[in-house]
Order: structure tokens, then C-alpha cells, then sequence
């Protein structure tokens, strides 16, 4: 098939437009030619589909790429010509509603059958309309009979096979060579219109082809509708509790919350991270954060009868017994629910494991994972047999090889396999729980942390991606003048560069498996992260990384004279320095954090103190601005476009102007809460002056929720009470229903395109069904590094879902704020 493009596209002088074919045999370029104004080109295609993109370059260098994924068209083999009027793809606005929370999940719709390939005759109308909900279609309208003469109900219904991308077919010989028309969404139901595309009438010259077909593609209309807002819930699955669970929250018990969420009229459901973090088998493994595996879920969500059950009717009593037990307990008791587990799962693996592997599905999920499955399986393997995930303990295996796991795998077949069997029922179930809450128009919101265990199978497999020589954390701040050390590794970002991050990439691919939405733990790692060394007592001798260290040259233009032996060697206390000299470039120093408040710089004559304020206050506030917006950009966009997921940051704390930039101009979602104001002028932020796309939240998991918080400290409490409330008089000691339904109402009606509250701030506003004790809802306490994370819902998701007169006040409530 010969097919001829054309798109519209002002270039400078000296650029020129290219044809970029992807799925031919090998990649190829086709210059294209301007022809008044319009760029054109003609190329063959023999393939059932062709898969393009423009890019612009000068002197044959590419200066400018589009954005998202590749133009995609079927061909049909009976049509011999085919043209093709295209438009530039940029990143659209509505960037967020291309991702699969909407077109998978809250607009989720069962799509027509995706009709033949345009045949001779056709002109085909190609549109991308992301913001239709389920009840509606798109309808095409226009001039002549054809496009229905600008009556809606005689227009032209478009498929939505390919949603968002909208598409409708009309005969060459029934249109004129100008065509006028516009978009509609209408009610699926009663037809009635919903919106009028907004601006002018499209016209289009449709060229006459002969035995051929005509597409006009990539066009984006505007339509005047509300912006689009959702409310959601956020809680961890382990804390879950449902009348049918082991002790602790499930993945099956997610199906429960899919089902509070629809009759609340919710949307999306936030959850902390699943991956295994079995290292010590002791309840410090409740600790979320700290996996084994970026890739491998905890087998504690394991749902064991969906697993299989016991042929042994006595066991399956003892265990179901010891799971009323477990379940009845106000919170976890992680060593105990776990060992129960890991008991049932080790006896219905060895009665069913054979069974298991022979089946399709196993060997599907098996192909499609043995990447990350089989180094995990191995490493768990070792783990359980030298009671360590300290790898450098290991002997032999210490330092991996795929040989010498494949060897080990041969010599351990049972104990590896036990690992295959726990995934794939981890991986089954928790697909099962995507799939039904996309039947229900829901959405599940992962997480994804930004470091990684230093005894992780990706510390084992992959040591050259991670600097195993430092550790993360932050720097001091008010709440800690040490700063934090949070002990993993950082990362070696230009060795993860080399195969274009492709470790991040599987790692968002495998994501997107389950989930929708995801945080970005600690977005601002992404631009720079507080680089400790290892064998540092706290993290004032840090520095960041990526950074612009300064030379000595440097450092004396500022006027400071500098002693390397003087300024960067300690005598007697450690961090008794005013410099630290980077490990990777010779003779540049990074100034010591917090140095004013050192004996070295209290013996500083005056001018040489004005001196080094300049350099520092240089150094930490303004150097780097410029530096670290390039150095994410280069990162987060490749990692984000790897997915179709929504992307949420974690943009707390101090953090430093490029991050909103580059937040802003890649759409991702900031996370507002009252408590943390982003204006440092102001004690608490105003939900109504939100950004649109941003999380706006009442608290988080290392927050108190709103109850607790009421009750933490009397003077913030009244002043939030009279300024944010605007309540008159002494606030009241404990947080009342209605003062929770004020907060809550405050987040609701915040311009924010998501209002995601935890479940306890929604209880909240119930006096009969929230727990008796604020203080009991606590999910984590950073400062205490040895926090047991075992909070749980104290109702059982059963009885939630029967409590109708506060299920429709949540429900009336989200109406009411239009979300």
C-alpha cells in the first residue's frame, strides 16, 4: 500500500520534518517535503498496521520528538492508497485523563468491536476525546446529509473501539471536498446533548484519492464541561479487616472496599505497598517500606482458600479456628498470622504444587515474570536456609550469577518452587481485585517507594545500579537537627542510565499490572537525594547527589580562604568540618551542612564568616536550582511514559523551586494536606486554593488523623478552630462529628482533581461507628525507627457496608461537592 502523509507543522528555517516508521523491519526515517506550508511524504507499507511518529531535525540532528505514544493505523490490504492527514502530537493538557485510571477504570466502558481497516471509499475521522464517561458516546455532526446537516440525532455515532481515541467513517462520495463538522457527547441513553465541541466549525479538504482511502487523524476538540473531580479512600491492605480474613487485611478484602467505595460514590482506593518484606520473620517485617523485592508481593495478603483447601478436614478445622482467633484481635500480630500462613501455604503446596505448575496459566505468568521471579525465589531460598537476607553471608553465593542461581535452583528444587507457587496465587488474586474494581468503576492507587533494602535480591542481582558504599536520608531540619539516616542505598543513576533505566521501567511495568494511580514516595530523590556515608554516626557529614561540588578556585572567589587540611580533616569530633570533598571528583568540596553550628566555623574571624555564609547560602539555595531540574527530567519522563498508570508525587517538606516545574510541566499530581502548607508563610494551607492537579488529604500514614491530631497540641488546635473553621470562642477538647463533617466538606469542595481521605477521617464524622480512641488510628510514628505497623479498622467491612444512613451522607456529601 502506498500511503501519503501530510501534517501542518511551522518549522525555523533549517528544520526539516522526518517520517520516524517503528514498525518497520528496521526502523526507518522518511524526510518529508513542505509544500505550502505542510509537510509531506509518501512511503509503502505491506503490513496489516503501521506504527509512526514525526520528529523535527536540523543538520540532521533530531532537535524535537512528539510526545506519548506512536500514531497507530490498520491497514486494509484492498485499498491501495491511502492518505493521511495528521496532526503534531505535544503533551496535552489533559494529559491525566489518557491514563488508565480513566480510560481502564473510572470511565471504563465495554468497547465496541474494532471495525475492519478503512477500505477504498472511506474517510475515517480520527479524534482523541479522553473525557467521556461510561453513559455517554460521541457523536459527529455537520454539514450535508452525510454528517447529519447539524442535527444531532441524525449525526454520525463514533466507535469507541479505541477509546480515547474516537472514530467515525463516512463515504468519500457522499461528502464534499470541504467538510465542516464538529464534535457532540450525548447521553448514551436519552441522546440528550451533554456538550457542543467548543470554538469553530472544523473544515478539512478531503483529497480525492482513487482506489484508496482518506484518514484524518490525531485531532483534538475542546469541549465546555466541569473539570472533572473524584473522591477516593485511602488505607493499607493489611489493615482491612473483613469477617472472612486471617488475622490481617487481604487482597481479596480489597473487593469489599470496592464495593463501600461504588456505594459511596468513590473512585479510587490509595493503598501502601504490598511487596514482600520477609527479612527476619519477626514482626520488624511489618515495616512496608523495607522490601525484599520490588517485584514480589507479601504472601501475608493471601487469600488461603482461593489458594486451595486442605484434603485433610481435621487441618482445614485447626486452621480456620486459629484464623477466627487471629482475626478477633484488635490489631496484627504479624509473627503469628504470618507463621500460620506460611504453615498452610509450605502443606497446600506440596498437596497441589504439581497440579499448579502443569497448568497454562502457570506457565504463562512463569514466562512473563521469570526476570525478577526466579533471582527472588532463589533468594529467598538462601535467605531461609542461612536465617539471613544478609547476602554477604551467603558464601558462595554471596556475589550472583545466573549460572549459580540456575545451579541452585537444580540442587533446591521444592524450596524455590514453594517461592513460583506463593507468587503466582499473590499475582492471581491481586489481578482479580483490579479486574472487579474496574467492573465497578474503581481504581487502586499503589505506592512506590523510593529506596530499596541493602539486603534485597536487587541488591544481591543488580549491586552495580546502587551506591552500597552510602546510604539516603535527609538532612537536619527543625524536628531533627542530626538530619535522618534511613539507611538504603542510594542510587547510581548514570549506570542506570546506560540501558535507559531499565530496571525503573520493569519495575513501573510490573506496577501497572495491578494498579492505576501510584505515589511516588519522595518525588524530590528523583531530583536529588542526602547522601550519607555508610560508616556516618547521623547524616551531617552528607552531601547531595547528583551535585555541584566547588572547586578551590571557586571557593576563593567567594573570599573564604580555604585549608584543606584545617577544613575538611576533623581532629577530635567527626563532624567537626566545614567542607566535605566529593568521593568521585578529586579536589571539590560540598560545604558541610549546618557547619555554623561547628567549632570550626565559631573560630572564623568575622569577614572570613561572611564569606563562607556566602558560598553556603549560595551552594544549598541557588547553585543547584537548574542542575536538578535537568537531572529529573532526564529521568521521571521515560519512567512515567513507560506506563499508562496516573502519576502522583510526594512533594512534602522543604522542597526546592524546580520541583514544581517539573511536576507541573510533566502533569503530575502534587499532594496538598492543610497541616503541611507549601506557603511557609501561613500555619495552615486553604483547600480552596488547591491546585487543580494535585491529592489534597486530611492526613497520611505517618500523620496522626484528624481526631488524634485535634488532640495533640491545645493552642494549634484553637487556632485552626477559629482561623480555618471560623468558629467563634474555645474550640472543643475532643474532635466532634460535625467539626470532622466541616474539615471534611473543606476537602471536598477543594478544586482538587482528587480528594483521598483515610478511611479512620471518614469514620470520623460518625459518632456510633468511629473508634472509641483516636489515638489507637495511628498508622506509623517516623521518629520511632521500630514502629510496629499493625493498625487495623476496627469494623469489619461487612458491617461498614450495612451502615446505609452514613453511607449515603458520604455519599450526598461527594454529590453535593460535584465530585
Amino acid at each position: 500500500m502506498d500511503i501519503k502523509f501530510r501534517i501542518d507543522y511551522l518549522a525555523p528555517l533549517g528544520e526539516e520534518l522526518f517520517l520516524i516508521v517503528e514498525n518497520a523491519p528496521k526502523a526507518k526515517a522518511v524526510a518529508m517535503k513542505n509544500i505550502n506550508g505542510a509537510w509531506e511524504c509518501t512511503t509503502k507499507c505491506d503490513s496489516k498496521c503501521i506504527e509512526y511518529r514525526f520528529e523535527v531535525r536540523r543538520e540532521g540532528q533530531t532537535v524535537r520528538r512528539e510526545w506519548g505514544p506512536a500514531h497507530s493505523l490498520e491497514l486494509n490490504e484492498k485499498c491501495s492508497n491511502m492518505v493521511v492527514l495528521d496532526r503534531w502530537h505535544d503533551m496535552p493538557s489533559d494529559r491525566s485523563f489518557r491514563s488508565s485510571m480513566f480510560t481502564e477504570g473510572v470511565f471504563g466502558r465495554k468497547r465496541a468491536k474494532r471495525a475492519a481497516a478503512p477500505s477504498t471509499g472511506d474517510v475515517e475521522i480520527r479524534a482523541e476525546i479522553p473525557v467521556v464517561r461510561s453513559t455517554q458516546k460521541v457523536v459527529l455532526v455537520g454539514a450535508g446529509k452525510a454528517l447529519g446537516d447539524w442535527d444531532v440525532a441524525k449525526g454520525v455515532v463514533m466507535s469507541d473501539a479505541e477509546a480515547p481515541t474516537w472514530s467515525a467513517r463516512v463515504k468519500l462520495s457522499k461528502i464534499d471536498e470541504l467538510i465542516e463538522f464538529k464534535f457532540v457527547i450525548i447521553d448514551a441513553t436519552s441522546g440528550a446533548v451533554v456538550a457542543w465541541e467548543r470554538g469553530e466549525n472544523n473544515r478539512i479538504n478531503i483529497e480525492k484519492v482513487a482506489k484508496g482511502c482518506v484518514v484524518v487523524g490525531s485531532l483534538r476538540p475542546q469541549f465546555d464541561q466541569p473539570q472533572w473531580r473524584g473522591a477516593g479512600v485511602a488505607i493499607p491492605v493489611f489493615s482491612l479487616r473483613s469477617e472472612q480474613s486471617f488475622g490481617v487485611g487481604e487482597f481479596n478484602d480489597l473487593k469489599l472496599m470496592v464495593d463501600w467505595a461504588a456505594a459511596t460514590g468513590q473512585s479510587i482506593i490509595q493503598i501502601l505497598p504490598v511487596h514482600d518484606t520477609t527479612m527476619t520473620g519477626t514482626w520488624q517485617d511489618s515495616y512496608p517500606y523495607n522490601a525484599n523485592s520490588t517485584f514480589a508481593l507479601h504472601p501475608q495478603f493471601l487469600h488461603l482458600p482461593d489458594v486451595g483447601k486442605l484434603r485433610s478436614k481435621k487441618e482445614m478445622a485447626r486452621y480456620e479456628a486459629l484464623g477466627k482467633e487471629l482475626n478477633a484481635l484488635e490489631q496484627i500480630d504479624y509473627e503469628r498470622v504470618n507463621n500460620a500462613k506460611n504453615e498452610y501455604l509450605h502443606a497446600i503446596y506440596k498437596q497441589d504444587g504439581a497440579k499448579t505448575f502443569a497448568s497454562e496459566e502457570f506457565k504463562t505468568f512463569m514466562a512473563s515474570n521469570e526476570a525478577w521471579l526466579r533471582p527472588y525465589a532463589v533468594f529467598c531460598a538462601l535467605r531461609d536456609e542461612h536465617s539471613t537476607p544478609d547476602f554477604n553471608r551467603w558464601g558462595k553465593m554471596a556475589k550472583y550469577t545466573a549460572a549459580k542461581a540456575a545451579k541452585y535452583e537444580a540442587e533446591h528444587a521444592e524450596e524455590v518452587g514453594y517461592n513460583y507457587f506463593v507468587q503466582y496465587h499473590l499475582s492471581r488474586q491481586l489481578r482479580g481485585v483490579r479486574d472487579y474494581a474496574h467492573s465497578r468503576g474503581i481504581v487502586l492507587k499503589g505506592d512506590i517507594p523510593i529506596g530499596i533494602s541493602r539486603t534485597s535480591v536487587d541488591a544481591w542481582v543488580y549491586p552495580s545500579l546502587f551506591n552500597m558504599d552510602s546510604s539516603a536520608g535527609a538532612p537536619p531540619d527543625d524536628f531533627s537537627v542530626l538530619g535522618q539516616n534511613w539507611g538504603f542505598p542510594t542510587y547510581n543513576w548514570t549506570k542506570m542510565a546506560e540501558d535507559g533505566f531499565a530496571w525503573w521501567k520493569a519495575r513501573f511495568v510490573k506496577m501497572a499490572e495491578y494498579f492505576d494511580a501510584y505515589r511516588i514516595d519522595h518525588i524530590l530523590g528523583f531530583f536529588r537525594i542526602w547522601e550519607i556515608p555508610l560508616d556516618a554516626v547521623n547524616a551531617l557529614l552528607g552531601h547531595f547527589n547528583p551535585a555541584l561540588p566547588f572547586s578551590q578556585e571557586e571557593i576563593a572567589a567567594y573570599g573564604f580562604h580555604f585549608n584543606r587540611e584545617a577544613h575538611t580533616a576533623p581532629v577530635v569530633v567527626t563532624d567537626n568540618v566545614l567542607f566535605i570533598e566529593d568521593k568521585l571528583k578529586a579536589n571539590h568540596f560540598h560545604p558541610r551542612i549546618s557547619a555554623q553550628h561547628t567549632e570550626l566555623y565559631a573560630a572564623l574571624s568575622w569577614d572570613q564568616k561572611q564569606a563562607y555564609d556566602r558560598l553556603y547560602n549560595d551552594f544549598f539555595y541557588r547553585r543547584h536550582n537548574d542542575f536538578w531540574q535537568r537531572e529529573a527530567l532526564q529521568k521521571l519522563p521515560p519512567l512515567i511514559e513507560s506506563t499508562g498508570m496516573l502519576v502522583c508525587g510526594e512533594d512534602l517538606g522543604m522542597i526546592p523551586d524546580c520541583v514544581a516545574a517539573v511536576m507541573a510541566g510533566e502533569q503530575i499530581l502534587s499532594l496538598e494536606i492543610q497541616r503541611m502548607p507549601k506557603d511557609p508563610s501561613v500555619e495552615f494551607a486553604t483547600p480552596a486554593y488547591y491546585p487543580y492537579l494535585s491529592v489534597c488529604t486530611t492526613s497520611t500514614h505517618d500523620m496522626n488523623p484528624i481526631r488524634a491530631w485535634w488532640e495533640e497540641d491545645r493552642p494549634t488546635t484553637q487556632r485552626f478552630y477559629n482561623q480555618m473553621l471560623g468558629a467563634w470562642g474555645e474550640a472543643p477538647f475532643y474532635c466532634e462529628p460535625w467539626i470532622c463533617k466541616q474539615i471534611v466538606e473543606q476537602h471536598l469542595t477543594s478544586p482538587a482533581m482528587l480528594t483521598i481521605l483515610p478511611l479512620q477521617d471518614w469514620l470520623a464524622m460518625d459518632g456510633e461507628l468511629r473508634r472509641e480512641n483516636p489515638n489507637d488510628e495511628r498508622i506509623n510514628v517516623p521518629a520511632n525507627s521500630r514502629h510496629y505497623w499493625r493498625y487495623r479498622m476496627h469494623l469489619s467491612l461487612e458491617k461498614l457496608l450495612s451502615e446505609q444512613s452514613f453511607n449515603e451522607l458520604v455519599r450526598s456529601m461527594i454529590v453535593r461537592s460535584g465530585r
